[in-house]
């Protein structure tokens, strides 16, 4: 039992660290969203409708209903903003109101080279961004806010989805990490 808690404590404290490298400065945060060039890295997504996504992963086996948050680790979703195109690549959990006819198109995936693109800096160094595709089928809107150290919260509007927010950091897409 000490064993194990010891292990755990471990890994936490690894994970944390691993967590930690992945902040940036203030002077980067602020480079890269005055630049329109930046990486949101989605470690965690939250859905809209938890109570219907726990009732859902309760009846699984291993009972992994509870909390509405998704871990994302391992997996390499991210949105990357360009000054001339916004690529997403986002799973989703949530209610679609309209079916898909692809199964292998589930997620949040687009690239669109015709969008506006609004940022705004709010108090304590965050910044407010606001992206809207018009060249994408059910992406309304995505909102990224971006804490100074660029720790960030994004969250998607659709047209035929319920919408979804994601937590992670933001990142130079010229680093290949």
């Amino acid at each position: 039992m000490m064993k194990t808690l010891k292990n755990l404590l471990i890994l936490a404290v690894v994970f944390t660290t691993m967590q930690a490298s992945a902040q940036t400065d203030k002077e980067t945060t602020a480079r890269l969203v005055n630049a329109k060039t930046l990486k949101f890295n989605a470690t965690s997504a939250q859905p809209l409708a938890v109570a219907d996504l726990n009732a859902v992963l309760s009846k699984m086996p291993g009972g992994l209903g509870g909390g509405g948050s998704i871990q994302l680790s391992g997996s390499s979703y991210d949105l990357k903003i360009d000054k001339d195109s916004v690529e997403a690549y986002l799973p989703y959990f949530g209610r679609a109101y309209t079916a898909n006819l692809d199964p292998n198109d589930s997620g949040i995936k687009f690239k669109s080279k015709n969008f506006t693109y609004k940022s705004e800096q709010k108090k304590k160094g965050s910044w407010l961004i606001t992206i809207k595709p018009k060249d994408t089928k059910d992406a309304q809107e995505l909102s990224l806010t971006i804490g100074a150290n660029g720790y960030a919260f994004l969250n998607v509007t659709s047209n035929n989805r319920q919408s979804i927010s994601y937590m992670g950091y933001i990142s130079d897409p010229a680093d290949k990490k």
